[in-house]
């Protein structure tokens, strides 16, 4: 149906937003400091706002006639998100997540490429919709470190 490059890049993709899903949920449950409970909240809106997008990404995958890759060894192999140490505080962690869109963000902007290139209309508008959302986050991150 679609050529491997397409669904290699949606498998990075989908193992980045699944990985970078779990590290903003890990931080909303270890952030502390006198900001607690503003990036409790963000943490909490981002890693929600990644579950419909783990599923377009999966399901776009599974239309273009792949199996859906769901395993730790997967993620693991596919992302090129690191689950180093813990940050030590929540402006460590802010910053760590905005690697982890940024890193999306350059993914998706290959897919976007070869999704055109392609004539792949539904994954191009499945990438559009994603840089939209992860450039917000960005946006959303910064400004609370007050950049």
């Amino acid at each position: 149906m679609s050529n491997k490059t397409v669904l290699n890049l949606l498998f990075n993709v989908f193992s980045d937003t699944y990985a970078l899903y779990l590290k903003t949920q890990r931080y909303h449950w270890n952030v502390k400091g006198p900001h607690f409970y503003s990036y409790h909240t963000l943490f909490e809106s981002q890693y929600l706002s990644m579950v419909p997008a783990i599923d377009s990404l999966a399901e776009r995958i599974s239309a273009l006639g792949e199996k859906v890759p769901v395993s730790f060894d997967f993620l693991k192999t596919h992302t090129a998100l690191s689950f180093d140490d813990l940050p030590e505080n929540a402006e460590g962690m802010i910053k760590d997540l905005i690697r982890g869109h940024q890193t999306i963000i350059d993914h998706l902007n290959l897919l976007l490429i070869e999704a055109k290139k392609e004539e792949d209309s539904v994954t191009e508008a499945l990438a559009t919709e994603r840089l939209s959302i992860h450039t917000k986050n960005i946006w959303i991150l910064k400004s609370s470190l007050g950049e």
